[in-house]
């Protein structure tokens, strides 16, 4: 198909002096109209469609400056380009202020005039040309990789690479990319879990080895703990279930206020909030809290978020194993809903005495969860893509934000900012035996003697191997791999039907385990 004809109305009212700039816009595709005055422009706009304005700022009659609020008001969106004698300040501002687009300065050469018509007309177009050569020569890259070299670095970069592309796709939706990315993030997955399977355990045999990946227990060491101890106020953000992209996507809205320092970690496994979260706040594995704290994991204890309601007392004991002695009493706030998060926004004046406030926000979690229930959710976040858009907007919105521009005014204040676990869309389910007391969860699950396809789920006959609680001498657990559920032989098809598409997270997958910590201070 051919392609669409790019029309330029040059407006000046020495036109016809532009005759050899009009030739060039010609010979390179374009349709270039000439108008000798505002009013003749406006005349022309209103008349027909034009996809760019040249606009001279010096003209008799009506000026440019007053032509281009006119033009603005017809067409709010067509791009205008002043074209002025004059770089003074208080001219820029004014046009600036008017909802100019661009400027160049006179005399104007012919590759100026080039360069600002095809900045403005051809700029996605060349922009997803360039993306697409991009994102092959990034697969490549990684496919290159050699198995050897595929350590937990390796993985690092692979979700990095991956995860910017998922944001910059969203604003390229033309490029045709979406199939092939959703296609190489599955293969990767699937490497990747069969990787962790077999690295996993290693990792947990010594944990002072220094060519181990840091891992939900090293939050707390590694980026509370120096703050703390060199006497700097921090403030603490866990964001329950926030993948690294929704951070990327969120993370340019707070450029504006602080310098961003983005690390990485492993979430522990199973990748869920009793497992993960915990581990942050306690710097200890599951079965180690299960020794200090039994009443924490009572075998069938359905309420599995009670599981967490120990969060400030284990950060409190971790950072007294860590030598941090804090100079007041340190803050603990858990946001489950809008309401909680605004008094806290209301009330944060309060909590500025205290040299560590700890934050719980649990939106993203809620959301993910309450997608599969709520029909207006799921059509709101129907892929990864709405789901991102979803966040942002919620963040752009959110109490937190308002909490962290009140933090940005204060130049001695620290802030890091994690997440316990990710999440994947689930769309295959694999079918899970065990007993009718095996926990509920769809990514992974922990009774007697479970059982299911090792090709889709690893099983882990010995939880001392994986630092995982043991509540009777047969129990074993299933972890998801790439984008599995479990569903129980009865009744397979309903139970498929109902949780595919659904985000989940407990398994085992790029996205569940790959995870941001950032550090922010002010600017």
């Amino acid at each position: 198909m051919a392609a669409t004809v790019k029309h330029v109305l040059w407006v000046d009212d020495e036109i016809d002096m532009l005759a050899s700039h009009f030739l060039l816009l010609r010979e390179r595709g374009y349709e270039v109209t000439g108008a000798h005055s505002g009013d003749d422009a406006l005349e022309y706009i209103q008349k027909r469609r034009f996809d760019l304005v040249l606009l001279d700022e010096h003209m008799p009659g009506r000026d440019g400056l007053s032509t281009l609020v006119e033009i603005k008001k017809l067409d709010p969106n067509l791009p205008v380009v002043m074209v002025t004698k004059s770089e003074e300040e208080h001219l820029m501002d004014e046009a600036l202020g008017k909802k100019i687009d661009d400027y160049l300065t006179k005399p104007v050469n012919p590759s100026q005039v080039i360069s600002v018509v095809k900045k403005h007309l051809e700029r996605r177009k060349i922009q997803s040309e360039h993306l697409a050569r991009q994102y092959v020569e990034d697969f490549r890259r990684l496919q290159e990789t050699t198995t050897a070299e595929r350590d937990w670095r390796h993985w690092l970069q692979v979700h990095q690479t991956m995860s910017r592309w998922d944001v910059e796709l969203d604003r390229f939706t033309n490029l045709g990319l979406d199939d092939t990315h959703r296609e190489h993030k599955r293969e990767l997955n699937a490497e990747f879990g069969r990787w962790v399977e077999r690295q996993y355990p290693t990792w947990l045999v010594d944990l002072s080895a220094s060519d181990r990946p840091p891992l939900s227990i090293d939050i707390v060491p590694r980026h509370v703990a120096p703050h703390l101890k060199e006497g700097r106020k921090l403030y603490f953000f866990v964001i329950d279930c926030m993948r690294l992209d929704h951070w990327l996507g969120i993370e340019p809205e707070l450029a504006e206020y602080f310098q961003i320092e983005r690390e990485y970690y492993y979430s522990i496994l199973p990748s869920a909030t009793p497992f993960s979260r915990n581990a942050i706040f306690s710097g200890l594995f599951a079965d180690e809290i299960q020794r200090l704290y039994p009443e924490l994991w009572q075998i069938g204890d359905k309420d599995e978020f009670s599981r967490n309601r120990l969060e400030r007392q284990l950060l409190d004991q971790q950072l007294a194993r860590l030598g941090v002695r804090l100079p007041g009493e340190a803050k603990y706030v858990k946001v489950l809903d809008m309401n909680e998060g605004e008094n806290l926004a209301r009330k944060f004046s309060s909590y500025k005495s205290a040299p560590l406030l700890s934050v719980v926000y649990n939106f993203i979690d809620h959301l993910s969860h309450g997608r599969s229930e709520d029909e207006i959710l799921h059509e709101l976040a129907a892929d990864e893509a709405a789901f991102r858009g979803l966040m942002k907007t919620w963040f752009v919105n959110s109490s937190w934000l308002k909490v962290l521009r009140k933090i940005a005014r204060d130049p001695a204040a620290v802030v890091v900012v994690t997440t316990d676990h990710g999440s994947i869309m689930g769309t295959r389910g694999t079918v899970a035996h065990g007993r009718r007391d095996t926990s509920s969860n769809l990514r992974y699950k922990y009774g007697d003697n479970l059982n299911a396809d090792p090709k889709e789920a690893v099983l882990v006959t010995d939880p001392k191997l994986w630092r995982l609680p043991r509540f009777t001498p047969s129990t074993t657990y299933l972890l998801a791999k790439e984008d599995f559920f479990f569903v129980y032989p009865t009744n397979f098809n309903e139970y498929q039907r109902k949780f595919a598409n659904t985000f989940q997270h407990g398994g085992i997958s790029l996205p569940e385990m790959v995870l941001p910590v950032a550090t922010l201070t002010p600017k």
